[in-house]
């Protein structure tokens, strides 16, 4: 596979991985808590630094994940204790705790280059070149592909398993509690796959494009469907063909390919926002038009 191939793949199984996670936080209104893991993996990075002496990317991976799942738990303690709204505890939550990484990286590392962009976030560009390398130095493929391909992996097979008890949490929390399911067991399933998926992005293809994937296929496929069952494979299919579609935005425009495709997602999402069956702007208006015609008698012919 060329290396176009590899980046559109790495962008698709990011992409999925994101759409599978977010369709699930897009219900439970926490679409935004990836923006917040971005920021508040920063203590994480520091104290793996601190701990280890050494930017190494699997003590930068495991601090940073393990701060992700302190940042929802947090998130949802103080929307659950604190009676918080779900985007004041995300907020509050994401800014001291990165404020905390700030602290933490100018009084203890301040001579080391120590932050989110130098040892965590990837550049989907860069896919094809760094490359998964055997003891006897034979190549498997881009470490990007296997990294994103495993989780999107874990992913199916976590929402296949747990499907009902996900489906049912997500719409009806109370009832789900009454009918013995474990919704506070379900609620930390999903912090953790959210937040996995995301820091695992993040060194594969970049947070600005994370952060788009999170939400705007999952948005679009909302826009489109109002049966779960077809929203989270629709969403993973909206990311995929954001990927190739940004792709070759980047590659006509010679631009950034993150960048391309995170417009690519925003403009997939314009058009369901206008075009939807359901739910489009220009659907409803046309739908309004033509009961306003029937009421009258009249037909016009472009509404016939």
């Amino acid at each position: 596979m060329n290396e176009a191939g590899w980046i559109m793949l790495a962008g698709a199984l990011a992409a999925g991985s994101c759409g599978i996670v977010g369709s699930f936080l897009l219900l439970r209104r926490l679409a935004m808590l990836g923006d917040a893991i971005s920021h508040a993996v920063l203590p994480g990075i520091a104290m793996a630094f601190l701990l280890t002496s050494s930017r190494d990317p699997v003590p930068m991976l495991l601090g940073a994940g393990a701060l992700g799942l302190v940042t929802a738990g947090l998130t949802d303690w103080l929307h659950r204790t604190g009676r918080v709204q779900q985007d004041a505890a995300i907020g509050v939550t994401f800014t001291w705790l990165f404020a905390i990484g700030v602290i933490l990286i100018s009084a203890f590392a301040g001579q080391v280059d120590l932050d989110q962009e130098c040892v965590l976030y990837g550049e989907i560009a860069y896919v094809p070149l760094d490359h998964w390398l055997l003891a006897d130095g034979r190549s498997m493929g881009p470490r990007a592909i296997w990294v994103m391909g495993g989780v999107f992996a874990l992913n199916v097979v976590w929402v296949t398993v747990a499907w009902k008890e996900l489906r049912l949490c997500a719409f009806d929390p109370e009832l789900a509690a009454s009918l013995g399911l474990p919704v506070v067991g379900m609620h930390v399933a999903l912090m953790a796959a959210t937040s996995l998926t995301t820091v695992a992005a993040f060194e594969s293809v970049g947070a600005i494009l994370v952060v788009a994937m999170l939400v705007g296929p999952a948005a679009t496929a909302f826009l489109l469907t109002d049966r779960l069952a077809r929203m989270v494979p629709l969403a993973v299919a909206v990311g995929a063909v954001a990927s190739v579609l940004g792709y070759l935005l980047a590659h006509a425009l010679d631009a950034s390919i993150a960048g391309c495709m995170a417009l690519a997602i925003g403009l997939l999402f314009a058009l369901a926002a206008l075009f939807s069956p359901r739910h489009g702007v220009v659907t409803r208006a046309w739908r309004q038009r033509r009961l306003v015609a029937e009421s009258r008698g009249v037909m016009p012919p472009a509404l016939q």
